[in-house]
């Protein structure tokens, strides 16, 4: 079944957002969302307005729709809410991660490796992003991957906008120590290793940084794909 327009403009911007390519700021203009999708204006609308209950698209009055651009307050209320969302999740994987689990989450960590070593720092975000996300599925709780989801996004426009452009989301020996941990089903090294980890990731945040350039919409947005 292929996806309608509000779908597929929907995908493509959360991707381009988790990739940390469509920077936080960028002004989403209905007219070159609906040339680029071959849609009409109403299309675009309904997908800005779902994008906006993701928490990752602004309406400024009179001006339009833009990608969302986090304060520092906002970023450290995102970065507290993984903390506390991502200790329940990782304490729920101990008690219930399998080998086949186990294994998932080293071929993840395995990916990741191998797009750092080769500079690929695109599919190295998005697996890093992939690795909480699978710990989340592991964790058995829906509701608490469905939040973790949108909150992977908002640190992407986080650190899209203040973060490195010389670093992965994650590093990847972090990742490890959390899986050690895991397989060991040793919960207090689990929790100690994934804040230790977030807040990593958080102190490496530059707030005094320069804005980061942006592109063209149509080039920020990745391939697209228009069904027949």
């Amino acid at each position: 079944m292929s996806q309608s327009p509000e779908q597929q403009i929907v995908e493509h911007v959360l991707d381009a957002i988790a990739d940390q390519k469509l920077r936080a700021g960028t002004k989403l203009g209905e007219q070159s969302l609906s040339e680029i999708f071959s849609c009409n204006r109403t299309q675009v609308r309904r997908a800005l307005a779902t994008l906006t209950g993701y928490h990752v698209v602004e309406h400024l009055p009179n001006r339009g729709a833009y990608v969302a651009t986090p304060s520092e307050a906002d970023a450290r209320h995102v970065f507290e809410a993984r903390r506390a969302i991502e200790m329940t999740i990782c304490k729920n994987v101990v008690q219930f991660a399998n080998p086949a689990d186990h294994a998932r989450l080293r071929a993840n960590l395995a990916q990741e490796h191998e797009a750092n070593a080769a500079g690929n720092r695109a599919l190295a975000i998005r697996l890093s992003r992939q690795f909480h996300l699978i710990l989340a599925e592991v964790g058995r709780n829906p509701v608490l991957s469905q939040y973790l989801e949108e909150l992977t996004m908002r640190t992407s426009l986080v650190l899209g906008l203040y973060g490195s452009d010389q670093r992965s989301l994650c590093a990847v020996d972090e990742h490890a120590g959390i899986l050690d941990a895991i397989e060991r089903r040793d919960e207090a090294a689990v929790c100690r290793e994934i804040e230790a980890h977030l807040r990593h990731i958080e102190a490496a945040v530059d707030f005094a940084g320069a804005p980061k350039p942006r592109g063209a919409l149509s080039s920020l947005l990745g391939p697209i794909v228009i069904p027949t």
